[in-house]
């Protein structure tokens, strides 16, 4: 999980069993949809989105989800969206360029979307941990 890249014959010889029984192993987890993908990730600061927000979203009722999303699909720099439970119908995570670009984003965007009553933003000031979910075997604890 922490290294995607790696050679299959490296794993391999980490785990002491064949590259076939790596590959066998990885392809079974796509299979069963416990892997769902691999590609690269991108540093969003690298490209410009020095801002990461967390955008809590009411809506006149919970059943027009289904019509915000595709709305909020439409907006690139939103790269999450939940439908939740709490204060919030929605939680959404985006990424502006500043302060000014988030401005734009909220009035211009997500708070026209028919249906949105409210935001509320948590500006995000440092991602301290970003991992995925530990893969054990089903009897471990």
């Amino acid at each position: 999980m922490r290294n995607a890249r790696i050679p299959s014959k490296d794993v391999a010889a980490e785990c002491g069993v064949s590259r076939a029984a790596i590959h066998q192993r990885i392809q079974r987890m796509i299979d069963m949809n416990v892997i769902v993908g691999s590609g690269y990730h991108v540093n969003p600061k690298i490209l410009g989105y020095r801002t990461c927000t967390y955008i809590g979203v009411r809506l006149e009722k919970g059943s027009m989800y289904k019509d915000v999303v595709p709305e909020l699909e439409k907006i690139p720099e939103v790269v999450e969206c939940h439908f939740t439970t709490g204060p919030y119908t929605m939680l959404c995570k985006l990424y502006a360029r500043d302060n000014e670009h988030l401005m734009e984003l909220l009035n211009g965007h997500i708070q026209e979307i028919p249906g949105v009553t409210a935001t509320e933003t948590l500006i995000s000031l440092e991602q301290s941990m970003n991992r995925e979910i530990p893969i054990r075997k089903r009897n471990e604890e």
